[in-house]
């Protein structure tokens, strides 16, 4: 047996959410960097609860997939055939089988809900000694849900769904939010009890209500705060109403953590990102994943990093990168690429319009300009001259190249690889490196320049450069005779 006290959380995520007309479960979708159903099982772990159940059924292997790779611990269970949020509790309460606690109940769809306000609820509820306590909210626009119908002392009565309502309850505007707090015993009671005799022939959890107050065992309705954290996402517009709703609210978090968000309106920070005190981040960024940036590093403008790390005092400009690493005193940007297992090394340079993909950019190294860098590894203090392309596949596989410490390269090299150059070698102007090139060892391809007078008059008669060549030439002839 538990204690009455003890807490047991069942998430209900088996709807289709055919609103949001995707072939992706509405549960799935993302905001925040998560999806909805992992915002609500965070915030139901943070209640510690003695168990977690969550209802699945529409595209069940991959609902369930997700939800055990976000939560390990928690129990997946299936709804049947059998339609309705009532049924879905009951089958969550068949895997509580002597559980005598009380019972939460939140909806996959509702990512905003804090713990804060669960917790309130869980102490009206317990200090109330009712057999129900549930959570509602007052809105202007109450369409689609189900609205609460209070007595003449003011208490709950019953709650009656959208399709259900005469036009004097649908004008109602407390709204069930889909959260509740049973005590175990009795939800389980009167839950047999409940049938589908309704509009949309579904057992309705709704209905346990007005069957415990019929049974005179205590019913309340907990009013939030906070409207718009408590409601549902069930289309697309919602999902992004949510999205800037949690968004702001993770921006002003880090900004008291000591993070300078110069304009919030176009900075986008997921939740599972994290950021050190003295990071700046300028307008038009967003920092997705698992993004890990030190203190006094300043990313942006216009720059997207996903799941990467960026060291301390590290800037990052105008930059899309993804699983890369920006170390210590490092720069990135303008319009640099890093692609996964890209590696820019303590106080190191990958400039303007430079694309970096699985390389490692040794420490003081620096990429300025205008180049590819694939499958690399550049050693210290090597500088390599605008146009730099390592040739790293040869259209059956990916090789790498090997680029010692103190290498200096001329303009436009190409290094096909698989190709090492030594330590302190250099290279020169429009070099095509084939070959290994020794430490300290000056690297040339120069073939003679051939010029072949006359060659545009007579290929390209009655052009413009054809004339004015033309007329050059005779320029030139009559200065040589004169």
């Amino acid at each position: 047996m538990t204690s009455p006290t003890e807490l047991a959380v069942v998430v209900l995520a088996a709807g289709q959410g055919t609103r949001m007309k995707s072939r992706t479960p509405k549960v799935l979708h993302p905001v925040g960097g998560r999806p909805l159903v992992g915002h609500v099982l965070d915030t139901a772990a943070s209640l510690d609860p003695a168990r977690i159940v969550v209802v699945v059924r529409h595209e069940r292997e991959l609902v369930a997939e997700t939800v055990s790779e976000l939560a390990p611990g928690v129990v997946v269970v299936d709804q049947d055939e059998v339609p309705g949020t009532g049924r879905a509790v009951e089958v969550a309460l068949d895997a509580l089988d002597g559980f005598e606690g009380d019972v939460l109940v939140l909806s996959a769809d509702v990512p905003l809900l804090e713990t804060g306000t669960l917790t309130e609820l869980l102490a009206t509820h317990r200090s109330g000694g009712t057999a129900v306590t549930l959570l509602s909210a007052r809105v202007d626009e109450p369409f689609g849900y189900g609205r609460i119908l209070r007595d003449h002392t003011d208490g709950v009565s019953r709650i009656v769904e959208q399709k259900d309502a005469s036009a004097e309850e649908a004008a109602v505007t407390e709204i069930n939010v889909g959260v509740y707090v049973f005590q175990a015993s009795p939800l389980r009671t009167q839950l047999a009890r409940v049938g589908t005799a309704n509009a949309q022939g579904e057992k309705y959890l709704t209905d346990v209500v007005a069957l415990l107050r019929e049974a005179e065992l205590g019913v309340a309705a907990s009013v939030t705060r906070d409207a718009s954290a408590a409601l549902g996402v069930n289309d697309r517009v919602q999902l992004s109403e949510a999205g800037r709703t949690l968004n702001a609210r993770t921006v002003r978090r880090w900004q008291l953590e000591g993070v300078t968000v110069v304009d919030p309106a176009t900075t986008w920070i997921d939740v599972t990102a994290t950021l050190a005190p003295d990071v700046t981040i300028l307008p038009n960024t967003h920092v997705r994943g698992a993004t890990a940036i030190a203190s006094g590093a300043t990313i942006g403008p216009d720059t997207s990093l996903t799941d990467c790390e960026v060291g301390e005092n590290a800037t990052v400009t105008r930059t899309d990168g993804t699983l890369a690493v920006v170390e210590a005193g490092a720069t990135v940007g303008p319009f640099a690429y890093l692609r996964a297992n890209a590696r820019v090394g303590v106080n190191g340079k990958v400039g303007t319009f430079v694309e970096v993909k699985n390389s490692s950019i040794g420490e003081g190294s620096k990429v300025p300009h205008l180049s590819y860098i694939g499958d690399t590894e550049i050693g210290r203090g090597v500088n390599l001259g605008a146009g730099a392309i390592t040739a790293n596949y040869d259209d059956v596989a990916k090789h790498r190249t090997v680029i010692g410490d103190q290498v200096h390269s001329g303009s436009h090299n190409v290094f096909v690889a698989p190709v090492t150059i030594g330590a302190g070698a250099k290279t020169g102007a429009g070099a095509v490196i084939r070959k290994d090139v020794p430490a300290g060892a000056l690297a040339l391809s120069v073939s003679p320049q051939r010029n072949i007078e006359g060659w545009v008059e007579k290929n390209r008669p009655g052009t413009a450069a054809a004339d004015v060549a033309a007329r050059a030439r005779a320029e030139q002839e009559a200065a040589d005779g004169s």
